[in-house]
């Protein structure tokens, strides 16, 4: 693989301070209070959110983030999928990959894409930089890492908000800012973020947060929504 370095394009959009205080605040610390609920399943755990009221915090800061939450000639979505993302950057539990309808993709061997894909940083952690690139993934290397690493870096940092193209391929280095290659010796805290990806269709088999019964703990009341028209 050649090494790591940057392109002088910009890939990603990031943006700091990206919630209200108290509400990002409510966030993290309600996805602290999970603990380990779910945790080996944290990112097959996904919720589908069609931009009404919200049942669940990350909903409610799905509209809070409104029209911010979008790319440039993707058009209007339909909803938001979220998931949280936790992981110990000693043991990076995903490899490099494309967001994608699974379900579908199971089904008929169709890749669907995301119109966008976001990830909001709720704490800071030693490594685990995000790494988007135009390149495609290559099962060869450790992590399916591209052979040409020419990537957008986001360090996490909480209330950070990272935004690409749904079709990006993307991935985490480890502790040691390096493309994963095994369980680091000692391990680190989580990594914690959460993940809101912006569908023209709602992707098949997700379901709403009140169909999924899980992670009660970020069940919220209603908020305003303050999005851009759906597309139909």
């Amino acid at each position: 693989m050649a090494p790591l370095h940057q392109l002088p394009r910009i890939l990603v959009r990031v943006e700091d301070a990206a919630l209200p205080a108290p509400l990002f605040g409510r966030l993290a610390r309600a996805v602290r209070a999970l603990g380990t609920e779910h945790l080996r399943r944290t990112y097959q755990t996904t919720f589908w959110f069609d931009l009404g009221a919200p049942a669940a915090l990350p909903e409610e800061v799905a509209c809070a983030l409104g029209g911010r939450l979008t790319w440039p000639g993707r058009g209007a979505v339909s909803g938001v999928e979220w998931w949280l993302s936790r992981m110990r950057t000693s043991d990076v539990g995903v490899d490099f990959h494309l967001d994608r309808d699974e379900r579908r993709f199971q089904r008929t061997g169709v890749e669907v894409h995301p119109a966008f894909s976001s990830v909001l940083f709720l704490n800071r952690c030693r490594g685990g930089l995000l790494a988007v690139t135009t390149e495609p993934a290559n099962d060869a290397n450790p992590a399916r890492a591209p052979d040409r690493l020419d990537v957008d870096l986001v360090r996490p940092w909480p209330n950070r908000l990272a935004i690409f193209p749904g079709d990006a391929t993307h991935g985490v280095l480890d502790a040691n800012g390096d493309v994963p290659h095994g369980r680091l010796p000692v391990a680190t805290p989580l990594r914690l973020a959460l993940i809101m990806n912006g569908w023209r269709r709602r992707p098949e088999g997700v379901p709403t947060f009140a169909e999924a019964g899980r992670y009660r703990g970020l069940a919220t009341g209603p908020a305003r929504p303050d999005w851009p028209a759906r597309s139909p």
